[in-house]
């Protein structure tokens, strides 16, 4: 080490570097301050959110909430909510959802959509490295007429699929038709 452009013996340079590795302080405060720099980077906002909540100054969990515009039925938006740990690798199952009409919906879209009683997956995210993903699927409901949106996760927690239902009615729509 160099020190008023002299090389310090190894004595003195241990000497004047005590104070800066004292416990260790240093070396944790470099790891930690490079893990948060990385998890934050990684952990970064989606195009579609609109919205992130801590959950308090010692937790690193956020409630982040997503706008998700339906792909094919356009004038439908769905606001998701989920919580994001950022330093686990598995996110909790827990969502919610509320979908509504924020557009047209017409009879075109309609013909468009899959009406199979399962559905169909319109969006999908991974919460886990382990294979656990939330998925948010549309459902038409022909008696009703009615657009059905179920986000569900694809792990069991607790003995349970952790799911959450929000309904469009199509009532006085462009898709709307009166029955005969």
């Amino acid at each position: 080490m160099k020190t008023n452009g002299r090389w310090l013996s190894s004595n003195e340079a241990r000497t004047s570097m005590k104070g800066t590795f004292k416990s260790g302080t240093f070396v944790k405060s470099t790891v930690l301050g490079l893990l948060a720099a990385s998890v934050f980077t990684l952990a970064g906002c989606s195009d579609s959110e609109v919205g992130d909540v801590s959950l308090g100054l010692f937790t690193t969990k956020d409630i982040k909430i997503d706008a998700l515009q339906d792909p094919i039925v356009t004038g439908v938006t769905c606001h998701i909510s989920s919580i994001e740990a950022n330093l686990d690798l598995s996110d909790p199952s827990d969502s919610s959802i509320a979908c509504r009409q924020t557009g047209p919906i017409t009879a075109e879209m309609l013909d468009a959509i899959d009406k199979s009683d399962s559905g169909e997956v319109i969006f999908k995210k991974s919460k886990s490295v382990f294979f656990k993903n939330m998925k948010l699927r549309r459902i038409y409901d022909a008696e009703s007429k009615t657009l059905i949106y179920l986000s569900y996760s694809t792990k069991e927690t607790s003995g349970s699929y952790k799911h959450s239902l929000s309904t469009v009615p199509l009532w006085e729509t462009l898709a709307f038709k009166k029955p005969a």
